[in-house]
């Protein structure tokens, strides 16, 4: 089969399309044939070196979407043939990357995928919709699952609404009821963002962004999904409802911030900060089981407010390089015909 491996951390071009024999399925654990891998910045950037936990050959890419192609023992719920979808696969299992023909991953990394649901969709859900599902539910008081009205009446700000996770996060919170608020750079992301169904779009580049967002929820927004905390601390102090959370998952720019502790302590607000390698497995397996409820209303694409762009097995390297480099939408691999 296969298979891009990099036995060393640096740019993408340590990244090698090889040839070489498919694992067999263990106790516990399935073998996927994938269609389509999905990056991620986590996949560049551990290929990189920066989040890397493992020493050795590695196969990137943690998300992804294919068939079911063999079962080990003590599985149950999955059978040879099954649509799937994929999470987590090459976290604490370096050689279970998604960016291969075949990879065998445990079976709680692997989840149903029903028809009509393309693999496209599958692809593009794992690290974005788990940690946004994450983000929407650490509020205190607060349901922890995500459910057509379960956030009624909440008002969400999704800051960064163009980006994968703000994309997720967008979804997830409208199918949950929300009304929701993106804050975004420019008119091409605005347009993005309110086909990923937002209600409200803010420009935080322009004067009077807290006012405007006080004008949508004069007492504050509930919870703000937020992914350059850095840039925004000010803007998200002073939109924060008494009580409220930001859910921060990223720091785009920088890795570090100042906190206003007066006007923090003022509101008792929550600061949570969310890494999808380290939330419990069961929130995790409760996200999967939200996400894949939910999957109707995660459509992808240019018109649901997320542009796709397609590489590739061999061309890997280049896709590493693109979300890198900032690619606007998600980066998606062809690994087999039926993308």
């Amino acid at each position: 089969m296969r298979s891009i491996v990099y036995e060393e951390n640096g740019p993408a071009s340590v990244l090698r399309l090889v040839e070489r024999e498919p694992d067999e399925p263990g106790p516990g654990e399935v073998r996927v044939r994938v269609v389509v891998s999905g990056v991620n910045p986590t996949d560049w950037k551990s290929r990189a070196g920066s989040t890397r936990t493992s020493s050795g050959p590695s196969v990137p890419n943690q998300d992804g979407a294919g068939v079911v192609d063999a079962v080990g023992p003590d599985v149950s719920g999955l059978a040879v043939g099954d649509r799937v979808w994929l999470s987590m696969a090459a976290f604490a299992a370096p050689m279970g990357g998604s960016a291969q023909e075949l990879t065998v991953l445990r079976a709680a990394r692997v989840h149903p995928l029903p028809e009509g649901v393309g693999f496209d969709v599958g692809a593009s859900l794992g690290v974005p919709a788990i940690t946004a599902h994450r983000a929407l539910t650490v509020s205190e008081g607060w349901p922890e699952r995500l459910a057509p009205g379960s956030l009624a009446g909440a008002t969400v700000l999704v800051a960064g609404g163009a980006g994968a996770v703000g994309h997720a996060a967008i979804q997830l919170a409208r199918w949950a009821g929300a009304t929701v608020i993106a804050t975004v750079s420019g008119d091409e992301k605005a347009r993005l963002a309110t086909a990923a169904g937002a209600h409200h779009i803010v420009n935080y580049r322009e004067d009077g962004a807290a006012e405007r967002i006080r004008g949508i929820a004069p007492d504050g927004v509930d919870t703000i999904v937020e992914v350059a905390i850095a840039q925004n601390a000010d803007l998200d102090a002073a939109v924060l409802k008494p009580g409220g959370t930001v859910a921060i998952y990223a720091a785009n720019p920088g890795d570090e911030y100042q906190v206003d502790i007066r006007a923090l302590m003022s509101l008792n607000a929550r600061l949570q900060f969310v890494l999808l390698y380290t939330v419990p497995e069961a929130a995790i397996a409760t996200a999967v089981e939200d996400v894949t409820e939910a999957l109707d209303a995660l459509p992808v694409g240019e018109a649901a407010g997320l542009p796709l762009h397609r590489f590739p097995l061999e061309e890997t390297a280049a896709a590493h390089d693109a979300v890198e480099a900032g690619a606007v939408g998600k980066v998606l691999i062809d690994v087999a015909p039926g993308a």
